[in-house]
């Protein structure tokens, strides 16, 4: 059950990688609801260790003393995400409240499972999906909550770079089975913020490739892992959704969003700037934090009531950043208002992503319901 008042929540994060260090850790320590106190970090480095640069904080490099600690409340997991059922079952069974990095967890099975437990536990699960915090999508949710650009039939979202070299990192390792591949660590955030806009679609057809190899996920070739991927998703009215990844897109403006409505049409191109931003040591304080530069703001074209087709420049609206996420958990746990991104949604993001598997391997749309 959520906390009442103005309660503040000890948090312990797990992992001390990059995800800890610039996603999680610097917005903990800014939210009024949370205080960082433990770090559980395996094998401390001398270039990379949580009790030196946090001193004062618990430190532990195992699972069950981090979990026997009476005070700790929260369980931040910033650890690969074949890792996530386990130690979010272990956190919900030792009744704290988990906050899992995205992807949630390989498998919509997995996802029910851990909502069940948590529900057994009275506890809550809120899944990390920042990009629901870009600025330029926070641009786009204005756009069409506003009605700007009339009936959308075509949404386009892309994250697209040239990485001619395959990472070292999980990133290169992992499979789709255990929560690895551009599908899951590049789609997730796509996908979900479609979601978050439009819901369910009624059916998915996709095709998934390894672009560096030249591979295509299939009956004939069935151990592609894809660092690309075109997918459709199809909605009621006529909407249809192309989500698009690639490694190999050599451009200076690589495009984001082109969304294409009965009234209007609205462009915009490169990635929301936070990521690197905080990659780049800038503080959240920072009054350029989330901010994109003149040259990078979108375009928005409208039909006016003469007819004629009218362009402007559209910038962002001003960033809320990723703070708010940890903001908006802190005070469900007080009992202040819903978690931002419950299982059950990201569930539903892991649906949507196994339709896209199986129209890979099937060649034909999958029927959602």
């Amino acid at each position: 059950m959520a906390q009442t008042g103005q309660k503040v929540f000890n948090v312990g994060v797990v992992g001390y990688g990059m995800s800890a260090k610039v996603f999680h850790i610097p917005f903990i320590t800014i939210t009024p609801a949370f205080k960082l106190h433990s770090i559980l970090q395996r094998s401390p480095k001398p270039e990379s260790s949580a009790p030196a640069d946090y001193p004062s904080l618990q430190h532990f490099q195992s699972m069950e003393p981090f979990l026997a600690d009476a005070a700790l409340d929260v369980v931040v997991l910033t650890t690969t995400p074949d890792t996530h059922f386990a130690l979010a079952k272990q956190a919900l069974e030792a009744g704290k409240h988990v906050f899992v990095e995205k992807p949630f967890v390989p498998s919509a099975a997995e996802a029910s499972a851990l909502i069940a437990i948590a529900a057994a536990h009275n506890r809550q699960i809120c899944v990390y999906q920042n990009r629901r915090w870009d600025s330029d999508f926070q641009t786009v949710r204005k756009l069409l909550s506003s009605d700007a650009l009339g009936r959308v039939y075509e949404f386009e979202t892309h994250f697209d770079r040239y990485r001619a070299d395959r990472p070292t990192s999980w990133k290169g390792e992992l499979g789709m089975s255990q929560g690895g591949s551009a599908l899951y660590d590049l789609g997730t955030h796509l996908v979900d913020q479609v979601y978050a806009l439009f819901g369910m679609p009624t059916g998915v057809f996709a095709k998934l490739v390894d672009q560096r190899a030249g591979r295509v996920l299939g009956p004939e070739d069935p151990t592609v892992e894809p660092d690309g991927v075109n997918m459709q998703l199809f909605y009621p009215a006529g909407l249809i959704v192309h989500v698009r990844i690639g490694v190999l897109s050599a451009e200076t403006r690589q495009p984001r969003f082109w969304i294409r409505g009965s009234k209007g049409s609205y462009h915009k191109a490169g990635l929301d700037t936070q990521e690197d931003q905080l990659k780049a040591g800038m503080k959240t304080s920072d009054s350029q934090f989330g901010r994109d530069s003149e040259e990078w703001h979108g375009q928005l074209v409208t039909v006016g009531d003469d007819g004629k087709i009218n362009e402007t420049v559209c910038p962002n609206v001003e960033p809320v950043t990723y703070k708010k996420i940890y903001e908006l958990f802190g005070e469900a746990l007080r009992g202040n208002g819903a978690v931002p991104v419950p299982a059950s949604e990201a569930r539903d993001v892991l649906c949507i992503l196994e339709a896209a598997k199986e129209s890979a391997m099937t060649r034909r749309e999958v029927a959602l319901s």
